[in-house]
C-alpha cells in the first residue's frame, strides 16, 4: 500500500489538503494554466451552449492524477453560471443513489462523478438513457409485477473524471461528446502555479524559488502545491520566510526528494529493476513483491512519471530500465550475452566452422 506521507503523491488528499487545494484553485479558464489546447476548446463550446442557452455536451476528463480535472470540473460550472454537484464512482452503489442525485438537478446543471471507471454496470446502465434523451428509466416492484418507468430529468451536463480510460465500457465512453486528456504540465507552467499559489498563501518567493519548486513537482500542479506549503515551512523556521533557490534546494533535500522530483518509493522501483532484475524485463507483479507495494500504486501513481521522463520503458514482457535509469544512478547496465541462433548472419565467420582437429575418427567395429 502506498505510504500516506509521501509528498509527491498526487493520487490521495487529506480533507485538511482538500480545503487547501480549493483555495490556490483558479475560478475561471482565464486563471487556468497549462492544457492550452483544452482550455481553448471549453471556451469555444461553453460559450457557444450559453448562446445556444444549452446544457454543454457530457465532457469525459482523463489522465493521471493531480492534473486538474476537478478544476477543470468546477471551473465549467461556474463558467456556465450553474450547479455543481459533486460524486464518484464508489460512492453510487445502488440505481437510487444515481437516481436520486438526477431527479435533484436544475436545468443545465453539471454532475460531476470522479472515478468513474468504477461504477458498477447497474447503475451504468441507469446512466445510459439519462446521458441520452435525459430520462430516467427505473424498475418499481418485483418478480412478474415489475414495471418500467420514465422520468424526463431537465437537461444536464455529466463531466466524468478518471485516471485509467482504458477501463471505460464502449458504450459509456461513446456517450460523452467532448473528450479530453489531459498531460503532465512543463516546468515553465508549474514555476507560473507556484508563483500564483505563492502569493495566495502570502510567501515571498524569488523566480528561481518558485523554478526550483517547479522542476521537481513531476509535471504535477497537486504536487508543486504541496511541494510549496512545506518549502513554506522550512523558509519560515530557517530561512526568514523568504524561498529563493538555496532554500527550495535544501527544503526537497531535507524531503528526500531529488533534482527531477523523484522520491525514495522512485527510486526504490527502479533501483529494483535495475539491481534485482539486470534492468528487466520483470513482470508487473514480480516487481510489486520486490519493492513491497501493490500493483495498482505502480501502474498509476509511480510509472506515469517514471515512462514520461524516459526512465522506464513498458513492452509486452514486461518493464525494462533504460539507459538514463543507469546514468542518474551512475551504474553500468546489465550485460545481457545474446543467445546463439543458427539463423544469426552476424556470427564471425569462424564462429560455425568445424574444427578439424578435434573430430575423432570412428574406431573400427570389431568383429
Amino acid at each position: 500500500m502506498i505510504e500516506p506521507d509521501r509528498i509527491i503523491t498526487a493520487s490521495t488528499l487529506s480533507p485538511r489538503e482538500e480545503a487547501l487545494e480549493r483555495a490556490l484553485r483558479p475560478n475561471q479558464l482565464d486563471e487556468y494554466v497549462g492544457q492550452e489546447k483544452i482550455r481553448e476548446q471549453l471556451q469555444i463550446f461553453i460559450a457557444a451552449a450559453r448562446q445556444r442557452q444549452e446544457a454543454l455536451d457530457h465532457v469525459l476528463l482523463f489522465g493521471p492524477p493531480g492534473l486538474g480535472k476537478t478544476t477543470l470540473a468546477h471551473i465549467i460550472a461556474r463558467e456556465m453560471g450553474v450547479n455543481l454537484r459533486h460524486t464518484s464512482g464508489p460512492v453510487l452503489e445502488r440505481a437510487g443513489d444515481l437516481a436520486a442525485l438526477l431527479t435533484n438537478l436544475q436545468p443545465n446543471d453539471v454532475l460531476f462523478i470522479d472515478e468513474i471507471h468504477r461504477l458498477s454496470p447497474v447503475v451504468e446502465e441507469i446512466l445510459y438513457p439519462a446521458m441520452e434523451d435525459y430520462q430516467l428509466d427505473i424498475m418499481i416492484g418485483e418478480g412478474p409485477a415489475a414495471r418500467s418507468v420514465k422520468i424526463d430529468l431537465p437537461p444536464f451536463t455529466l463531466i466524468g473524471a478518471t485516471t485509467r480510460a482504458g477501463m471505460l465500457t464502449n458504450p459509456l465512453r461513446d456517450r460523452f461528446g467532448i473528450v479530453s486528456r489531459l498531460e503532465f504540465y512543463a516546468a515553465d507552467e508549474l514555476t507560473r502555479i507556484v508563483a500564483r499559489s505563492a502569493r495566495l498563501l502570502e510567501v515571498t518567493t524569488a523566480d528561481d524559488g518558485a523554478m526550483e519548486i517547479a522542476r521537481r513537482s513531476r509535471g504535477t500542479p497537486r504536487i508543486a502545491n504541496r511541494l510549496l506549503r512545506r518549502v513554506r515551512d522550512f523558509a519560515q523556521i530557517k530561512a526568514d520566510g523568504i524561498i529563493d533557490r538555496q532554500v527550495a534546494d535544501a527544503a526537497l533535500r531535507m524531503l528526500d526528494v531529488d533534482a527531477i522530483g523523484l522520491d525514495v518509493l522512485d527510486r526504490k522501483l527502479l533501483l529494483a529493476v535495475m539491481e534485482k532484475f539486470d534492468g528487466g524485463p520483470v513482470g508487473v507483479d514480480n516487481l510489486a513483491s520486490a519493492i513491497s507495494e501493490e500493483r495498482d500504486t505502480i501502474e498509476e501513481v509511480l510509472e506515469p512519471y517514471l515512462i514520461q521522463q524516459g526512465f522506464l520503458q513498458r513492452t509486452p514482457r514486461g518493464r525494462v530500465a533504460t539507459a538514463a535509469t543507469y546514468q542518474h544512478f551512475n551504474l553500468v547496465p546489465a550485460a545481457h550475452p545474446r543467445q546463439l541462433s543458427l539463423f544469426d548472419h552476424d556470427l564471425p565467420a569462424d564462429a560455425t566452422a568445424t574444427d578439424e582437429s578435434s573430430i575423432q575418427p570412428t574406431p573400427d567395429r570389431q568383429e
